[in-house]
C-alpha cells in the first residue's frame, strides 16, 4: 500500500465539479484524462504525478468523473485491484457513484478487492449498509460476482436486515438470498438459518411461489442424488468412505497434505451435507409455521416438489413427503405427478422412492395425463438426449431403455398395460415407435465395436499361434525336446501362449456371433450385452497373455543371469495393457454391471414415506 500524488492540491472545494468546464466537450475531457487513466490502471506513482500535473484543478478531484462510464479516480482505482493512501480523499469521493450506480465499494466488491474494502469500510463505516431505495449494494454485487471472502466481510449490516421479519419479494434482502443460492454459498446461506429460522419463509419475485426450497430444487449438482459417480469408479468409494461429521472436526493442517482429487470429494460431500441440513430446515420451518397460521401450504411445497422431482433431487422430495405426506399427489399443469416427472426424464433415484410407500405403489402410477398417457407410455417415450448420453453406447442406451420399461411396468395395474392413449396407441406400440432409430444406432454400434475387435483378435491368434511352433530357443537335436523346457520362464511362456491363444479364438467366435445375431428389441436388454461383455473379456485376457508371453520369450533369449532386464521388459509390456485397460474396461465394466450388478432401482432408504 502505497500513497498517491496530492491530486487535490491547489483545488479548493468551491472549484470541483462534475460537469465540463466552460467551452470544453466532456469528449474532449475524456481525452484529457486518458493519461490519467491509464495511470491509475498500472499503478505507478510516477506516472500519475505526470499525467495528473497538466490537467488542471477539475481533474485533480477524487470525486471527478474521469471516464465514460462516470467513474471517479477512485472508482478506477478500486477496480484495478490496488489501494493507496491519500489523506486528501473527502467524504464525497467515497459515496459517489458512476452511470450505474455502483460505489466505490461496490466496485471492489464486485472485482473481489479485498485491500480496498477493508479500508472503504474504515474509512467510512456506514458504505455498507442497505437502502433499498437508494442503489446497488455492495454485498450483492459481491453475491453476484461470486466472491465469497468480500460477502464475509460485508454481511454484517445484511443480517441486521434479515434479523426481523422475512423479506418481502422485492427486496435487496430476498435479492441477497436468492443470489447466495445462486453463488452456491451453502455454508453462508445455513449459518443465516441457523441464526434466523424465519428466512425459510422468504417468496421471491412474481407469483409463482418461488421460495428458497424451489430454488435449491432447480440445482441437482448441490445434491448427493444429482451428482453422478460410478459406483466402481475410485471417487465414488472414497466419497462412501468418508465421514462427514469427523472430517468437519478435522484440522485444515491434515487437508493440506491431501492430493487435490481427495479434497475436491470432500468439498463435494460436505456441500451435500450442507445442502441436506439447509432442507431440512426450510421444511420444518415452513410446515411450523404454515399450520400455526392456518394458511395453505401446498402452493409452496407443490412448486418445490415438481421442481426437485424435474431435476431428480430424490433428497428434497424425501424431506418434503415425510413432513406433508400428502404431496405425493401433488401434480402440475399436464396432470403429471413425481413419478410421472422421474420416468418422463429417467431419474432412477426419484422413481425409486416408489420402494418407500407402503399400500400406494399401485395408486401412484394409475394416474393419467392430460393426452391419456399413463406412467407406462410415458416409460415408453425415449429419454431426453441429457440422460441418454450419460451411457457409452447406443446399444446400453437401449438396453436402459428396456430396463425402465421393465420396472415400471411392475407397479402399473394388469390393464394399464394394453391402455390405449389419446392417440389410440399402447404403451408397446409408443415404446417400439420412439426407440425405433435408436435400435438401428445400437445395432450399428455393437456392429462396429465387433469388427474393431474382430481384427485385434484374429492379428492375436496368428501372432501367438506362429509363437507356440516356434519355441523360443529352438529344440535339442538329440531328443528334440525345447532347450529351455526346464526354465521356469519357459513355462510361463507356455501356459501364457496357451491361454491367450485360447482365449483370442473364444473371442474371435464370439465377434462373430454378434455380427451374425438377430437385432430385436429385447435382444439389447441381455442377450446381445452378454456377447459383448464375453468378447472383450477373452480379449482382454488374450492381450495380456500375450504381453506375458512375449516378456517370457525376451527374458529366455537375451536375460540368462542378467535379471535386471525383467524391470524394461515388464514395464513395457504392461503399457499396451494399461492403454486397453483405460480404453475398454471402462466400456466392460459399465456393460458387465448394467447387466449383471445390482439395479439401479432399489429401496434408497428404510424410511416409509406414506
Amino acid at each position: 500500500m502505497s500513497s498517491l500524488p496530492n491530486l487535490a492540491a491547489n483545488t479548493s472545494n468551491n472549484n470541483v465539479h462534475q460537469s465540463p468546464s466552460p467551452g470544453r466537450s466532456e469528449k474532449d475531457q475524456l481525452w484529457r484524462c486518458l493519461p490519467l487513466y491509464r495511470a491509475l490502471l498500472r499503478g505507478d506513482q510516477c506516472d500519475l504525478e505526470l499525467a495528473a500535473r497538466p490537467l488542471g484543478p477539475l481533474y485533480k478531484a477524487w470525486d471527478c468523473k474521469i471516464t465514460r462510464a462516470g467513474d471517479t479516480t477512485l472508482h478506477v482505482i478500486v477496480g484495478a485491484g490496488k489501494w493507496f493512501d491519500d489523506p486528501t480523499v473527502g467524504p464525497s469521493a467515497y459515496t459517489s457513484r458512476n452511470n450505474d450506480g455502483h460505489t466505490p465499494l461496490c466496485v471492489a466488491a464486485m472485482v473481489g478487492n479485498m485491500d480496498a474494502a477493508k479500508n472503504l469500510l474504515q474509512l467510512n463505516p456506514g458504505m455498507g449498509s442497505l437502502d433499498d431505495a437508494v442503489g446497488p449494494h455492495p454485498i450483492i454485487e459481491a453475491a453476484r460476482y461470486g466472491h465469497k471472502e468480500m460477502v464475509l466481510l460485508l454481511i454484517g449490516d445484511m443480517e441486521r436486515k434479515l434479523g426481523g421479519s422475512p423479506p418481502t419479494k422485492q427486496s435487496s434482502a430476498s435479492h441477497f438470498l436468492h443470489l447466495l443460492v445462486l453463488a452456491g454459498f451453502y455454508d453462508v446461506l445455513l449459518a443465516l438459518l441457523r441464526r434466523h429460522p424465519g428466512l425459510a419463509r422468504t417468496e421471491f419475485y412474481g407469483d409463482n411461489n418461488e421460495s428458497l426450497l424451489s430454488l435449491l430444487a432447480e440445482i441437482p449438482s448441490a445434491f448427493r442424488s444429482g451428482t453422478r459417480l460410478r459406483f466402481w469408479h475410485w471417487q465414488q468409494l472414497l466419497y462412501s468412505g468418508i465421514m462427514m461429521k469427523s472430517m468437519i472436526r478435522a484440522t485444515r493442517e491434515i487437508w493440506k497434505t491431501t492430493t487435490r482429487a481427495i479434497r475436491h470429494i470432500k468439498d463435494t460431500k460436505l456441500m451435500h451435507e450442507e445442502t441436506l441440513d439447509i432442507v431440512k430446515r426450510l421444511c420444518e420451518e415452513l410446515t411450523k409455521h404454515y399450520s400455526s397460521t392456518g394458511e395453505d401450504i401446498e402452493p409452496v411445497l407443490r412448486k418445490a416438489l415438481l421442481s426437485a422431482a424435474g431435476s431428480g433431487i430424490s433428497e428434497i422430495i424425501e424431506e418434503i413427503i415425510e413432513r406433508y405426506p400428502d404431496a405425493i399427489w401433488f401434480v402440475d399443469s399436464e396432470n403429471h405427478n413425481l413419478f410421472h416427472l422421474a420416468v418422463i426424464n429417467r431419474y432412477e433415484k426419484v422413481f425409486s422412492l416408489i420402494y418407500q410407500l407402503s399400500v400406494y405403489k399401485h395408486l401412484v402410477t394409475a394416474g393419467e395425463d392430460t393426452s391419456g398417457n399413463n406412467i407406462l407410455h410415458m416409460a415408453g417415450k425415449l429419454a431426453p438426449l441429457s440422460r441418454l448420453n450419460l451411457i457409452s453406447g447406443a446399444a446400453l442406451q437401449m438396453q436402459r431403455e428396456l430396463q425402465w420399461f421393465q420396472e415400471v411396468e411392475k407397479f402399473v395395474q394388469p390393464t394399464l398395460r394394453t391402455k390405449r392413449n389419446s392417440n389410440g396407441k399402447t404403451p408397446k406400440m409408443v415404446f417400439t415407435e420412439e426407440h425405433k432409430e435408436l435400435v438401428k444406432e445400437g445395432e450399428k454400434w455393437m456392429k462396429e465395436t465387433a469388427n474393431s475387435c474382430i481384427f485385434v483378435a484374429s492379428l492375436t491368434t496368428t501372432v501367438v499361434f506362429a509363437a507356440a511352433i516356434t519355441v523360443p530357443g529352438g529344440n535339442n537335436q538329440n531328443s528334440g525336446f525345447p532347450l529351455f523346457s526346464n526354465e521356469t520362464a519357459f513355462t510361463t511362456f507356455a501356459v501364457s501362449a496357451a491361454f491367450c491363444l485360447f482365449s483370442s479364438v473364444a473371442s474371435v467366435l464370439m465377434f462373430l456371433s454378434i455380427l451374425t445375431s438377430r437385432y430385436a428389441e429385447g435382444d439389447f436388454l441381455r442377450r446381445l450385452p452378454k456377447r459383448l461383455i464375453l468378447g472383450l473379456g477373452t480379449l482382454f485376457i488374450s492381450m495380456t497373455s500375450l504381453m506375458i508371453a512375449f516378456s517370457a520369450t525376451i527374458y529366455l533369449v537375451f536375460g540368462q543371469k542378467k535379471g535386471w532386464i525383467l524391470i524394461p521388459v515388464g514395464i513395457a509390456a504392461l503399457i499396451p495393457v494399461i492403454l486397453f485397460e483405460s480404453l475398454q474396461f471402462p466400456l466392460l465394466l459399465d456393460m458387465f454391471m448394467s447387466t449383471y450388478g445390482p439395479s439401479i432401482f432399489r429401496k434408497q432408504s428404510s424410511r416409509i414415506l406414506h
